[in-house]
C-alpha cells in the first residue's frame, strides 16, 4: 500500500511528487497513456513561469519529470474509478492498452488529472477531426503554412491559438459567439495589431463543411439573422475545457461543470482525497496555479496522514 497515489502527470502532479518524495513519503504517480505532461505539452511557448521564459510546454514539462527522478514511482494507466474503505483508498486502472486491470491501494489520493478540450458538437466536427479540425495549434498549425484558418473561441487560449497561427497562416479568422472577446486585454492588443487575423463577432458556429477535408464553416450572425459562410482550410476549436473527473464523480463532490470542489487547501468533501491544478474549481487556471496546489496537495496530505493511524 501506499502513502500517497498521484492520478496525472501534469505540472500539479509532478509538483505533488516532488514534494512527498522529499517529505519520504511512498508515492506512486499514475500517467495516463504513458506520457509524462498535460495540457501543456501542446503549448509552443510559455511566457509567463517565473524563471523559464520562452521555452515550449514539453520541455518544461520534461524540466519538472527530470527533477521528481526517482522520488516517485510511475506508471502508466487509465483510472476508472476511486473508491474508500475504512481509512483506504482503493483505485481501480486499466493498464496496456486496457487488456489488464489493476487495483492500487493508498492511505490518500490525490487527483491531478487536468481538463481536456471542449467540443463545439455541431455537424462535420467529428467528421473532419484530424482532416482540418484540430484543437491544437501547435500540434498541426505547420500543416496549414499559408492558408486560410478558422480559430472558434473568445477566452485566452482561443486568442493564444489566434496568434501562434497567424505566424504560419495566409488569414486567420477569429469567430466568437459574443460581440466582445473574453481573454486578457494583453492578448486582446495583440490579436487586433496583426494583420492577417480578422475578428467575426456575434457569429454562432452552425456546420463545419467540406468533402473529403474541411473547406470551411457555416455560421448565424446574430446581427443580421443571416446564415454566412467563411472558406477555410482548417479550423482551430478553443471554447474551453472539460475537467476529467469521471473516475472520481461518485465519491468527490463536483460543481454544475465537473471540477472538483475543494478549497485553497486542496481539501475535498473526502478525507485524504486531494484536488490539485486544473480539475479544482477555481479563479484561476494557471502553471503557476497548478504546482502551488501540488506543493499544497502535499502539506494537507501530511497532516491528514498524522492524524490517522492507518
Amino acid at each position: 500500500m501506499y502513502d500517497m497515489v498521484i492520478i496525472g502527470s501534469g505540472a500539479a502532479g509532478l509538483s505533488a511528487a516532488l514534494y512527498a518524495g522529499r517529505a519520504r513519503l511512498n508515492v506512486l504517480v499514475i500517467e495516463k497513456m504513458g506520457v509524462t505532461g498535460s495540457q501543456i505539452i501542446y503549448t509552443d511557448k510559455v511566457d509567463n513561469y517565473l524563471g523559464f521564459p520562452l521555452l515550449s510546454g514539453y520541455e518544461l514539462i520534461n524540466k519538472f519529470r527530470e527533477h521528481v527522478g526517482d522520488l516517485a514511482e510511475f506508471i502508466s494507466g487509465d483510472v476508472t474509478s476511486v473508491s474508500k474503505k475504512e481509512d483506504i483508498f482503493k483505485i481501480q486502472l486499466k493498464e496496456n492498452g486496457g487488456r489488464d486491470k489493476r487495483e492500487v491501494k493508498a492511505k490518500t489520493v490525490i487527483v491531478a488529472t487536468g481538463a481536456i478540450h471542449r467540443k463545439l458538437k455541431v455537424p462535420g466536427e467529428e467528421k473532419f477531426t484530424g482532416r482540418g479540425v484540430s484543437y491544437c495549434a501547435t500540434c498541426d498549425g505547420a500543416f496549414y503554412k499559408s492558408k486560410d484558418v478558422v480559430v472558434a473561441g473568445g477566452g485566452d487560449t482561443a486568442l493564444s491559438e489566434a496568434l501562434y497561427l497567424s505566424n504560419i497562416c495566409n488569414k486567420v479568422y477569429l469567430v466568437h459567439r459574443r460581440g466582445q472577446l473574453r481573454g486578457s486585454k494583453a492578448y486582446q492588443d495583440k490579436v487586433f495589431a496583426a494583420d492577417n487575423i480578422e475578428f467575426v463577432g456575434n457569429a454562432v458556429i452552425g456546420e463545419i463543411i467540406g468533402d473529403e477535408r474541411v473547406e470551411g464553416i457555416e455560421y448565424h450572425d446574430k446581427v443580421s439573422g443571416y446564415t454566412k459562410s467563411i472558406s477555410a482550410d482548417g479550423v482551430f476549436i478553443a471554447v474551453g475545457m472539460q475537467p476529467e473527473t469521471d473516475f472520481v464523480k461518485e465519491v468527490a463532490e463536483l460543481d454544475e461543470y465537473g471540477y472538483i470542489e475543494a478549497g485553497e487547501d486542496c481539501v475535498t468533501n473526502v478525507r485524504g482525497l486531494f484536488a490539485a491544478g486544473d480539475v479544482r474549481k477555481k479563479p484561476l487556471r494557471q502553471l503557476a496555479c497548478a504546482v502551488s496546489d501540488g506543493a499544497v496537495c502535499v502539506k494537507s496530505a501530511e497532516d491528514y496522514i498524522s492524524r490517522n493511524i492507518l
